[in-house]
């Protein structure tokens, strides 16, 4: 049995401990996986406007006029935000935007910059 530790592919806890000789488990999410069927298509996959894949940290750019509940304008269409961070759900983009604060964007709205 290996005593090598492998990286988690669901949470990226790096103790990852073998669970006989092709399974390995992570003590922090419980997920259990065996590394030689792992692809690098694991994981959140989110697309822009333009079928563009996004990543956390990438910066993109709204394509049209959002309007924001409680705020007297609209996010305006070539607005760049920069350090993105990907979720789940409809609104998949947690952002910071200049002059609007946190709020989350629906990926189909922006371009990768």
């Amino acid at each position: 049995m290996s005593e090598e530790m492998k990286q988690c592919p669901t949470c990226n806890s790096p103790y990852g401990y073998a669970m006989g000789e092709e399974i390995y488990a992570c003590p922090e999410c419980g997920n259990e996986w065996n590394p030689d069927e792992i692809s690098e298509d694991a994981g959140l996959k989110v697309i822009d406007a333009n079928g563009n894949l996004l990543r956390d940290g990438d910066a993109v750019v709204v394509i049209k006029d959002l309007p924001v509940k409680g705020a007297p304008k609209p996010v305006k269409a070539g607005t760049k935000v920069k350090n993105i961070r990907l979720t789940e759900g409809d609104h998949n983009i947690d952002c910071k935007i200049d002059g609007f604060g946190s709020m989350a964007l629906k990926s189909e709205f922006v371009r990768k910059a």
